[in-house]
């Protein structure tokens, strides 16, 4: 790789672990307010944390999208205790020298496991600061040998009807699926969570393993991932695929292209406060190393 990804955030810039896990109170209060929200993701600086009063432990992971288990809020915490998580295998399949069946251990094994402290952007206009911990995941994809014809990498997350009241309603389309442009795999900021606050990741927000892309919107950061494909035409994206004109494939963060039914220019901080004012929201979540990866796009047409 040209270079090893470098923070520019340290631990006063973390949103509170109870704010994190406790998003459902925050917004609900805001909502109130006739505030518009989209998706998820995260944004912060140490200012904008100061002034944070973390919520009770008990509150913790309340507010979430994990649509398997249903499309409420509150529905991940409630029943993602019945996920299996353990054993757990990913798939690994299409345009690569090393297909086959990984347990997680043997995916990662060998590859170093670091803390990244990220922004995180919701497309419903909403941001905090999260410490992940992961691995990189070009170092990853190297591992697993993708050819020189491969141009984009496919995600799926587990499907477990019997575990996940949202699969059997069939509120989406399952299996959830996401990709990536190579380059943007491959690129040193993406990674794969195995954890947040260091601790194991909650079932509820990607356990065992998800997806990070911290420039672009929340959904693209797929939980619970039990395929990686290796493809050469542009992957499915559920989000894509269910309303193309509202999420794009790319879904970058851009200030600049709202959303058909809210603005991107600003967002809420989770934490900062329920009267807190809004701050900017920054191209690429603030970014900027990713730039080149999209510098001969239109980013208003590929959205």
């Amino acid at each position: 790789m040209a270079y090893r990804w470098k923070n520019d955030l340290t631990h006063a810039d973390v949103t509170p672990k109870a704010a994190w896990l406790n998003r459902r109170q925050i917004m609900a209060g805001a909502a109130g307010l006739g505030a518009g929200f989209g998706a998820a993701s995260i944004a912060g600086s140490a200012s904008a944390q100061d002034a944070l009063e973390p919520n009770p432990l008990e509150d913790i992971t309340s507010y979430n999208n994990f649509y398997e288990f249903g499309t409420g809020k509150e529905d991940p915490m409630r029943y993602a205790d019945q996920m299996e998580i353990s054993p757990w295998s990913i798939t690994v399949d299409g345009l690569c020298d090393n297909p086959g069946e990984y347990s997680l251990g043997e995916l990662t094994e060998g590859l170093t496991t670091e803390e990244r402290i990220y922004r995180f952007r919701c497309v419903e206009a909403w941001s905090m600061v999260v410490p992940w911990n992961g691995i990189e995941l070009g170092d990853v994809l190297a591992k697993l040998g993708p050819k020189p014809e491969a141009k984009f990498v496919a995600f799926e997350t587990t499907v477990q009807p019997e575990n996940m009241p949202g699969v059997r309603r069939n509120v989406i389309p399952f299996p959830y699926v996401e990709g990536l442009r190579m380059d943007e795999a491959m690129h040193p900021l993406a990674m794969l969570a195995t954890g947040l606050y260091g601790e194991p990741m909650p079932k509820q927000n990607g356990a065992p393993i998800r997806l990070v892309v911290p420039w672009k919107y929340g959904f693209k950061s797929i939980k619970s991932i039990v395929r990686i494909s290796f493809v050469e035409e542009q992957p499915p994206a559920t989000w894509n695929i269910i309303n193309p004109n509202e999420y794009g494939f790319y879904s970058n963060v851009n200030p600049l292209h709202s959303h058909p039914r809210w603005s991107q220019e600003s967002e809420r901080v989770i934490g900062g406060g329920l009267f807190s004012s809004r701050q900017p929201t920054l191209m690429f979540n603030g970014y900027s190393e990713v730039a080149p990866l999209y510098e001969d796009m239109d980013l208003d047409v590929y959205f």
